[in-house]
């Protein structure tokens, strides 16, 4: 069984160059959060944050991360949540788990992106064709709102 730990957290502009055990670094300005791994062997973990990546929550008082973060580059393939402060171990995954979840996280970056892009491209499309058949008739609002419709 894994020693219970305790993080502290660090709200800062940018990464320091030296990350102290046990203390998560988050970079608001840059979505980043960088802890050193909670198994003890050193290596510094760095979570980014964004729609496809790890989400933050901070309550005023502690940070939680979500989802879990699995290690699998490293040696210790530690894995384990970062829940109010708190580390939870979670269970060590078979290399089939690991790759399931890499193709699983490729998946979604791939579908959050081209839907992205997809919308883009039809809002450009949809403002070109009511700006040549309205000629101003229809405003910013209307414009989004059909959109909107479309997906």
């Amino acid at each position: 069984m894994r020693r219970k730990r305790v993080l502290k957290h660090e709200f800062v502009e940018s990464i320091p160059d030296h990350i102290e055990k046990e203390t998560l670094y988050i970079s608001i300005r840059y979505a980043t959060v960088v802890h050193k791994c909670c198994c003890g062997c050193g290596k510094e973990v760095v979570t980014p944050l964004g729609p496809t990546d790890w989400k933050l929550i901070f309550d005023g008082k502690t940070i939680s991360l979500h989802p879990s973060i699995g290690n699998w580059s490293f040696e210790c393939q530690s894995h384990y949540w970062i829940t109010n402060n708190n580390v939870h171990w979670a269970a060590r995954w078979s290399r089939n788990e690991i790759e399931a979840g890499r193709a699983y996280d490729r998946s979604e970056k791939e579908r959050y992106f081209n839907i992205g892009e997809m919308a883009i491209e039809g809002a450009a499309e949809d403002t070109r064709v009511m700006s040549e058949t309205d000629k101003g008739k229809t405003g910013f609002w209307q414009i989004v709102k059909q959109w909107w419709q479309r997906l």
